[in-house]
């Protein structure tokens, strides 16, 4: 579990950055239509109807321009050269980016219909189509395709609380210990490898007690950025308590850990921390 875990975080990290930068743009659809008068009737209403349209001919065209298209909605055509549509969807939905797609096919048989459908088919439009039809279709799933990238943008967000430290954003203890326990699984397997590193602010209680605890805050999450800033990808992070963090190394011997430490101490050392009127320099251990 440990392992689809972490490797689903930058995963989830690139779908959200896409997901939110499609929902103020003009949408755009996908056309996979073999015959060209039926793709220049369906490309000129739905230009008309002011989408950004993509057009293609194969199931196997099609699935390498979603990729560079990204399409907010595929409309395709069943029997088709190389991919059938059915194919085509199957392949679409074993990708984690999740883009709806409308059967648009003369086939009417209720056997077909039910297995599209199955397979993750959002809607079927049985040709001969009217366009009025068709295009109040396109606006019903579209709709409804904009409901599901903001339930995945707010079930991400909610996973981020869930293991997140609130206020430095680095991992908190929970979660770190997940984490932890499968690198520890995976170092012994590979015999590789692996440092901790406790971290201690030196008598952070001055900064409360000569400041506020607002910039003890503040303080307490600009130690986060640094930390952060000073490790690789494969490294991670987290709080520990109140002004302690910890501070896990993959692939890492003692005297690349000595130096790791090194790096932190120096650079929280000459870190100025400045928030308003309060500003201080401190020390870790």
């Amino acid at each position: 579990m440990a392992s689809f875990k972490d490797s689903r975080l930058v995963l989830r990290s690139e779908l959200t950055d896409t997901f939110v930068g499609m929902f103020d743009e003009p949408k755009r659809i996908l056309i996979v239509e073999d015959d060209p008068n039926t793709m220049a009737v369906i490309k000129e209403a739905l230009d008309d109807a002011g989408y950004v349209t993509g057009v293609a001919q194969t199931g196997a065209e099609a699935l390498s321009v979603v990729n560079i298209f990204k399409p907010h909605l595929v409309l395709t055509d069943h029997n088709m050269p190389d991919l059938t549509g059915l194919e085509m969807l199957r392949q679409l939905r074993s990708k984690e980016n999740y883009v709806t797609v409308i059967f648009l096919s003369a086939r009417g048989d209720a056997t077909f219909v039910a297995q599209a459908l199955r397979a993750g088919a959002d809607d079927y439009i049985r040709k001969p189509f009217r366009l009025e039809e068709l295009l109040a279709r396109i606006e019903v799933s579209l709709r409804n395709n904009e409901l599901h990238r903001e339930l995945f943008v707010a079930n991400v967000k909610l996973q981020d609380l869930i293991e997140k430290d609130y206020l430095t954003g680095l991992f908190n203890m929970r979660s770190m210990y997940e984490r932890i326990d499968y690198e520890l699984k995976r170092a012994r397997r590979f015999k590789r490898n692996i440092s901790c590193i406790m971290v201690d602010m030196d008598h952070f209680k001055t900064v409360n007690d000569d400041h506020d605890h607002l910039f003890g805050s503040f303080v307490l999450k600009e130690v986060g950025n640094l930390i952060k800033q000073n490790l690789r990808e494969i490294d991670f992070a987290a709080r520990y308590g109140g002004d302690e963090f910890l501070v896990v190394l993959n692939e890492t011997d003692e005297s690349g850990t000595r130096t790791v430490c090194e790096r932190l101490r120096e650079v929280i050392e000459n870190h100025l921390f400045v928030n308003d009127k309060d500003q201080i320099q401190l020390t870790v251990s």
